[in-house]
């Protein structure tokens, strides 16, 4: 009779040093609750800049420690076969935790530390994917010590304008600015969330957000979704407060969607990544402009990636298990 096989122990990591903390929780409560039970011993561990805890069903508190990766259970320690990261912001989604992971040789969900790092930082991302031929909107970038002055940014980018926080998600500390009396506020609302900012043009279209992962080595490429916002743009309440309608399969003819397909598709192989992400684009009079990419996108049921999976017809369950089935491919192959 054959040994019974060992669950694969998966560390799932929530939380962070953000305004995004909130956000993370949910993302990664669904996905331990959508793991198979048969199949993972599911670990779920909350991070803060205080403390990372993993808390059981007896709701005690367990210290995971940060520079190993593991679960202290008084008599015995696990260390985790896989980590599943759902950290937006710092220090999940900036590349923190893949880099640890790397050093650790612990698999990992999301994708490596240098497209992490890259696409958290939209300056940068901008910067790389506009080399590759990957069409983005004009910008300015500053920092808080030598902001430009409101004329400066209307003669280069007209009006309306976004001003966005370089290093953040969720759209916190987005402003859009229609008139000069706005611009002071929008600065502020910036720099409250990173002292570096990116301004720019308001781009006139169709919004969509397009997620990719890949599995078995191939890349996969979701349907795009369309994003329909009660508000003057995808805000922070838009998103997480059911003012926004989203739509998939987008409303845009077989051309747009390929076409915009096929972007997301060279962003994912340009970068060289791993695991889920999800790209914003406007496509404006028929072409997509790039936007922005989430490299550890949200995962609560309501989120956009679960939606896409659902509509291609792949249960959350189904959907997480690739993920993880494709980090410990890619960490065998990294290590044969």
């Amino acid at each position: 009779m054959a040994p019974l096989q060992s669950k694969i122990s998966i560390l799932v990591l929530m939380g962070g040093y953000t305004s995004e903390f909130g956000i993370s929780i949910k993302s990664g409560t669904v996905v331990c609750e959508e793991l198979d039970r048969e199949k993972y011993q599911v670990y779920p561990c909350v991070v803060t800049k205080d403390k990372w805890f993993y808390q059981d069903t007896n709701s005690v508190k367990h210290e995971v420690d940060p520079g190993s990766l593991s679960i202290n259970l008084g008599e015995k320690k696990i260390h985790p076969d896989v980590v599943f990261n759902t950290i937006h912001g710092s220090p999940g989604e900036d590349g923190h935790i893949a880099s640890l992971c790397a050093l650790l040789e612990v698999p990992q969900t999301s994708t490596h530390f240098y497209a992490a790092a890259l696409s958290f930082n939209k300056r940068d991302c901008l910067s790389v994917l506009k080399a590759h031929g990957i069409p983005c909107a004009e910008s300015i970038y500053c920092d808080k010590n030598n902001p430009p002055s409101f004329k400066e940014v209307q003669n280069k980018l007209g009006l309306p304008f976004f001003v966005k926080p370089n290093r953040s998600g969720s759209s916190y500390g987005v402003s859009m600015v229609n008139a000069e009396i706005e611009y002071e506020q929008a600065l502020n609302t910036a720099f409250a969330e990173d002292h570096q900012i990116l301004i720019e043009r308001a781009l006139k279209g169709i919004e969509v957000s397009v997620g990719a992962y890949a599995f078995n080595g191939e890349v996969i490429i979701l349907t795009p979704t369309e994003i329909v916002s009660e508000n003057a743009f995808f805000d922070l309440s838009a998103k997480y407060e059911g003012k926004a309608q989203e739509i998939t399969p987008a409303r845009i003819n077989d051309q747009v969607t390929s076409k915009v397909q096929e972007l997301v598709h060279k962003i994912y192989t340009t970068l060289e990544m791993n695991g889920a992400c999800r790209a914003d684009f406007i496509i404006e009079e028929g072409q997509p402009y790039f936007i922005e990419l989430n490299s550890t996108p949200g995962l609560s049921k309501e989120s956009l990636i679960p939606q896409q999976a659902k509509y291609s017809g792949i249960s959350l369950s189904e959907f997480f298990d690739r993920l993880i089935t494709e980090a410990i491919n890619n960490h065998k192959k990294n290590h044969s």
